[in-house]
């Protein structure tokens, strides 16, 4: 699974020129559900996206996270994140998983941003959105669950 987290001023997602869900201050996630994904992987990256400490505090530093602001988040499913563009020049949508499999999970991801408190907008999944939004910062983060559910390097920092 596969979400970018842009901290936003505020965002909105429209279908047929209808604003189907807005936010205030909080987080725009776009998300993608890959094959093999499943609600482990939903809930941890809802975890993630609600406690990543990317709000600044008094100091200006990233030590505030979705929670502690009281921010709000749109998330928008997003089965492009998956793109394999390895070969040729039309991507391959073959490892994002399909909408059967797709949607109830992202419904799980919405439903473990609501259990932890987050006020959440979405999308209309299927649909074709304009999503707009007012990047705050710029600040935008990759979260992939492979990468957290990998051993580490014992290199790495």
């Amino acid at each position: 699974m596969r979400a970018v987290v842009q901290r936003v001023s505020e965002a909105s997602v429209a279908v047929e020129g209808r604003v189907v869900g807005a936010i205030g201050r909080g987080l725009l996630i776009l998300l993608g559900i890959g094959m093999g994904d499943g609600e482990a992987e939903a809930k941890l990256l809802a975890e993630k996206s609600a406690n990543l400490r990317i709000f600044a505090d008094d100091d200006g530093r990233f030590n505030r996270s979705l929670l502690d602001i009281g921010g709000e988040a749109l998330v928008v499913s997003q089965f492009t994140l998956y793109a394999d563009t390895r070969r040729g020049r039309r991507p391959s949508f073959s490892d994002a998983a399909p909408p059967e499999i797709a949607a109830p999970l992202v419904d799980v991801f919405v439903h473990e941003l609501r259990r932890l408190g987050i006020a959440v907008s979405t999308g209309e999944f299927g649909a074709m959105m304009r999503v707009a939004l007012v990047n705050d910062g710029p600040v935008t983060i990759l979260l992939d669950s492979a990468i957290f559910c990998k051993p580490r390097n014992r290199h790495e920092r």
